[in-house]
């Protein structure tokens, strides 16, 4: 039986076997086997197919899922795990910005701590060497952080905090930085460098920086780090881009 999954990421991402075969590294026929002969790629293949048509592995090839190997892979993958926010070693923070040679990618409601501490100088050198940097900040008029502060019994201090950190980008002007707001559930606040994140995940009722980290390093035939970083890509693709000189949100008296 075909893999009707692969074919249908393809029709939907407009690709041919072709242009999929060029951007993974193999042969077209290959390509073409693994959408007609239902064939698995080789781990390396499927994580830069995954990533081209912006799905998750396991959706491709769902039998990886209960793949011993990708179970291995996928623990392999956590490389620390921290109690709480305040566990991560400050300087964590900084190296993960000043080690991305491709990429960094922030989602958080506000962040507002990294922000202090100068993260935004670390992430504009790195745009000017080329590095790509997006930033997901919450919306602190939407429906979602209003919500969280309600949970969190923070009132509008979540808005507030959320608007502080708005200002810290809204103005940046560098090649491959932008920011955008988004008006989502967060369930996890994601701090990504290349091939390595640190996951904060959130807790009903308590305040992020009260909740774990795992900090997680991609790896061939794993499934964590790609489960993260395609919930991030559907923010980021329904997200509102941060208009410059515009005051969000109602900053804290």
């Amino acid at each position: 039986m075909p893999n009707d999954r692969l074919r249908g990421a393809l029709d939907v991402a407009g690709l041919s076997y072709a242009r999929l075969a060029e951007r993974v590294g193999v042969d077209p026929k290959t390509a073409e086997r693994w959408v007609s002969k239902a064939r698995t790629p080789h781990p390396a293949h499927r994580v830069k197919v995954a990533d081209t048509l912006g799905v998750e592995v396991t959706y491709l090839w769902p039998a990886l899922a209960d793949d011993p190997r990708t179970t291995s892979a996928s623990r392999a993958e956590l490389v620390e795990f921290y109690p709480c926010r305040s566990a991560v070693p400050r300087a964590l923070w900084a190296t993960f910005a000043d080690t991305a040679t491709e990429t960094f990618d922030l989602l958080a409601y506000a962040a507002l701590p990294l922000f202090e501490d100068g993260l935004v100088d670390h992430l504009v050198r790195r745009a000017h060497d080329g590095v790509r940097v997006r930033i997901l900040l919450g919306d602190p008029d939407g429906h979602a952080i209003a919500l969280r502060g309600h949970e969190e019994q923070q009132g509008g201090n979540v808005a507030a905090r959320t608007s502080l950190s708005l200002g810290y980008v809204r103005d940046i002007r560098a090649p491959g930085f932008e920011a955008r707001m988004h008006d989502t559930t967060l369930y996890t606040s994601i701090y990504r460098a290349d091939n390595e994140l640190l996951a904060n995940i959130h807790v009903y009722g308590s305040v992020a920086g009260q909740s774990p980290v795992l900090h997680i390093r991609r790896l061939p035939g794993g499934r964590v780090f790609d489960h993260y970083m395609t919930a991030f890509d559907k923010i980021w693709t329904h997200a509102t881009p941060v208009a410059a000189d515009h005051t969000y949100g109602q900053a804290p008296r």
